[in-house]
């Protein structure tokens, strides 16, 4: 008796048209370019508060060209996360895998950044608050790049990649390239930690199959560890 043959899987399903996503591609580069000018130039021009809304405002801006972009296939925003909490339970379950993910890319990170000599500038401890407005919009900020950074980057990009290249380990790959080039301000050595930084979280949202844990980890390394560094 002949053996049946192995179903092959289905090919993995873009959630975007292709000039949506390299229309994207030029706007999140082309703020990153911009973020790459000298920072004494931009807090000049918006003062620090400043940098923060408008940071705020290009990311949503972004988010939303995505949702119009994600209709066109049958998806929504609520797709690309992954749905939403059930119940207390698992709010408190994705926090723990958060906390459990920092601590172990911590390890990772601070490994690279020894490695390739990797100190923040005055760049970036320009972006550092002072002053209780400053605080508040910065953690406005921290919690807005939790959310739309992983929606944009492993909730759009993430599947767009998997589905030019079909192969999952490509779009972790390529998506986490593309994060790591869209923090200019951070200057090479950080962009290089920051790629690999978004493979894991982008291996984070492969494993969970949701975005929720990476966004909580996202906003507590964002929010809280931007914090810390004012001591």
């Amino acid at each position: 008796m002949a053996s049946t043959p192995a179903l092959a899987e289905p090919p993995h399903r873009a959630v975007a048209p292709a000039w949506h996503t390299i229309a994207l591609l030029f706007a999140s580069l082309g703020f990153s370019a911009l973020g790459a000018r000298p920072q004494d130039m931009l807090f000049r021009a918006y003062g620090r508060a400043g940098v923060y809304v408008v940071s705020m405002l290009s990311e949503w801006l972004i988010v939303a060209f995505i949702a119009y972009g994600v209709r066109r296939r049958g998806f929504n925003l609520r797709s690309l996360i992954g749905g939403s909490w059930p119940s207390a339970l698992t709010v408190l379950r994705d926090l723990a895998i958060a906390v459990g993910f920092l601590i172990i890319s911590a390890i990772v990170v601070n490994g690279l950044c020894a490695l390739l000599k990797a100190t923040p500038d005055q760049a970036l401890r320009n972006l550092l608050p002072h002053g209780t407005l400053q605080i508040t919009l910065y953690l406005m900020a921290a919690l807005t790049a939790g959310f739309c950074e992983e929606i944009i980057f492993r909730g759009y990009l993430q599947p767009q990649f998997t589905a030019l290249t079909q192969s999952v380990g490509g779009g972790i790959v390529l998506q986490g390239i593309v994060f790591g080039a869209a923090h200019g301000y951070q200057g090479w050595r950080f962009m290089l930690v920051g790629a690999v930084f978004g493979m894991m979280f982008g291996q984070l949202a492969q494993l969970r199959r949701s975005l929720r844990p990476g966004m909580m980890a996202h906003f507590l390394q964002d929010g809280i560890g931007g914090l810390m560094g004012l001591r």
